[in-house]
């Protein structure tokens, strides 16, 4: 096979969250976080199937979470309209910040980890900073008409997906705004490794590597289904394959370049795949569905 494609299913995480809402890779990919309809949040080791500790803060489902650059932290964001800043050793809430209206949808750390970013059904992105005791957020971004579902953070960029159907991009080095339409409601937006271009995933069953300068679409992505829940897509280690959950309870790649689909997993269920996480460097994947984690591997990545 042309590429290192993670087809080997090497553990099965039974979180006892209920159903798992999101699975997020540390940014070293030793560990994980799992966010539960339980209200809680679980630390894992996935490459040992090993349980570390669980955090609890919120009153209601947890969607989304990231630790921070030194493994320190974590931030959370749920239902119940919080974000949650935990300490990893401790497992305590550090803070909690309460200006949203609506569901706190995604959550992200700027590269420093001194600021949390968080997308909420109220239509906004919201900025925290971490070290201030102020409860009140240091910036609102109120572009977007329609909740926002997706949230993606560089050195000097903000990359948002809503379901308004819009991506937008702050610049903020030069503190402009950029907006691409996209048409249905966009639920994952992720950044290239080049800094380049943007990965799209669209409920019209399809997915759209654009550039990001020009808003031109590069390629696109198909034969997955989504079209009714949020689903998260991604980009391989190498950025040489697109990588998508799916309705049908299968997991999706595509070749980059050639946009044909290469292979897929299937989780032996017709519950959606919607939530997954690649490895930084090796051609791992963590994939979230119904409420169990699979981790699964490259078979060649045993003979190298």
């Amino acid at each position: 096979m042309k590429f290192k494609v993670p087809e080997n299913k090497e553990a099965v995480l039974d979180c006892k969250q209920q159903a798992v809402r999101a699975v997020r890779f540390s940014v070293d990919s030793r560990y994980c976080m799992t966010c539960g309809s339980d209200k809680s949040v679980k630390l894992w080791n996935p490459h040992r199937a090993l349980f570390l500790k669980t955090y609890v803060g919120h009153g209601h489902e947890v969607l989304d979470a990231q630790g921070s650059g030194d493994n320190s932290q974590i931030c959370t964001g749920a239902m119940d309209k919080t974000v949650v800043l935990f300490d990893v050793a401790s497992g305590q809430a550090v803070r909690k910040y309460r200006d949203h209206a609506g569901t706190v949808n995604c959550v992200k750390f700027n590269e420093e980890s001194t600021v949390i970013l968080s997308g909420s059904l109220d239509n906004t992105v919201r900025a925290w900073d971490t070290r201030s005791r102020s409860h009140t957020p240091i910036q609102v971004l109120d572009e977007a008409t329609d909740s926002v579902t997706s949230l993606q953070v560089s050195d000097h960029e903000i990359l948002t997906g809503s379901a308004d159907g819009k991506v937008r991009r702050y610049d903020l080095r030069v503190g402009r705004l950029f907006a691409d339409f996209i048409g249905k409601a966009v639920t994952s937006v992720t950044f290239t490794r080049d800094g380049q271009c943007s990965l799209v995933s669209s409920q019209d069953n399809a997915i759209r590597l654009m550039d990001k300068d020009t808003g031109e679409m590069l390629n696109e992505f198909t034969g997955h289904k989504h079209s009714q829940y949020k689903i998260d897509s991604c980009l391989n280690n190498e950025d040489t394959l697109v990588v998508s959950g799916s309705e049908d309870g299968k997991v999706y790649f595509w070749d980059l370049v050639e946009a044909k689909l290469v292979h897929t997993l299937d989780h032996s269920t017709t519950r959606p795949v919607h939530s997954l996480a690649f490895h930084h460097s090796e051609a791992c994947l963590l994939t979230a569905c119904a409420d169990k984690v699979f981790l699964w591997r490259s078979s060649q990545d045993d003979d190298s």
